[in-house]
């Protein structure tokens, strides 16, 4: 029998990629030598998601309330769990962070910082990055063409109006559509898109014709799974996998550097016990030092200044 490789399908949308840099990673030369580029980045959604005051027909359910409702009805439990991180969980962070002098992300969906102001001009006069999450918390792929490059639009003039200065990095929720990136190409002004989870360094890929820089984001050390996606038993879980995950990237990058994505949501990381544990892993990674703790926007303008100079 003469076999015969499997081949993928040609559907619309990025093609895959299963290999990578492979054996020879770049030797990523981060400044002041540093062995780990890490980014906190906080997911700013509160009062951009699904529920029924903003006219949609269901409610939405990544809360830590430990039932769904109906989505016929309101749910007020969820509502003030997202209020949460609005009202509360962003100032803690915004405490620790202006306390220890350390730079963020924001992935921020441009309705939610019309909702809370104030946090627009937090971004604005600290020098943290808005990085736009969409125009609302939205499942993209359920947008014709026409009105994802719309919400596309109106996200960029909100987060200007609001924060001083256009985004010039995309995160979708969840997962881009397979047109958005060609999309953000065709629109202009977009250094980098972070819509995906494949590797430890930035990267070049084709979109409309042109290179596009990727700086890949991740779940693995995210606060996420304490509600969203349950896993975490506690603070010290939380604190076990940063210091864990840290811990290798920074033996490794004795020789080759890396980045680390650290996801934060204000509803669920800015309660106490577990900003604390933030705090504690703060305390660790300064302690062990040769650590860039940066914003992307950073990571992208320095990774297209200067791969061309990493050896493999």
């Amino acid at each position: 029998m003469t076999y015969q490789p499997f081949e993928y399908k040609d559907v619309p949308g990025p093609r895959r990629d299963l290999v990578g840099y492979g054996r020879h990673a770049p030797r990523a030369r981060w400044p002041n030598d540093a062995r780990v580029a890490i980014n906190f980045v906080i997911n700013y959604e509160e009062g951009s998601e699904m529920s029924h005051p903003a006219g949609d027909a269901r409610n939405d359910g990544l809360t830590e309330v430990i039932y769904n409702m109906d989505p016929a009805f309101r749910d007020l439990a969820a509502e003030s769990v997202f209020e949460y991180g609005s009202r509360a969980g962003i100032w803690r962070l915004e405490r620790l962070l202006t306390e220890y002098k350390l730079p963020a992300t924001f992935f921020a969906c441009a309705v939610a910082i019309e909702q809370n102001p104030e946090v627009g001009a937090w971004i604005k006069e600290s020098g943290h990055e808005p990085c736009c999450h969409g125009w609302r918390w939205e499942e993209v792929w359920k947008l014709s063409a026409e009105e994802e490059a719309d919400h596309i639009r109106r996200a960029i003039a909100s987060i200007e109006a609001t924060c001083g200065e256009r985004p010039r990095g995309w995160y979708c929720r969840y997962g881009a559509s397979v047109r958005t990136r060609e999309l953000l190409v065709e629109e202009g002004g977009f250094v980098y898109d972070s819509d995906v989870y494949n590797d430890d360094l930035p990267y070049y890929t084709k979109a409309g014709g042109k290179d596009h820089l990727i700086v890949p984001y991740s779940f693995t050390y995210n606060d996420g799974k304490f509600g969203l996606l349950p896993s975490y038993g506690g603070p010290y879980d939380f604190l076990d996998n940063l210091k864990r995950g840290f811990d290798q990237l920074w033996r490794e990058g004795e020789t080759h550097p890396k980045m680390m994505s650290i996801g934060l949501h204000p509803r669920l990381i800015g309660q106490a016990s577990r900003i604390h544990a933030l705090r504690e892993f703060l305390d660790y990674a300064l302690a062990k030092g040769q650590v860039w703790f940066t914003r992307r926007i950073d990571i992208a303008e320095w990774w297209n200044a200067h791969h061309t100079e990493f050896s493999r």
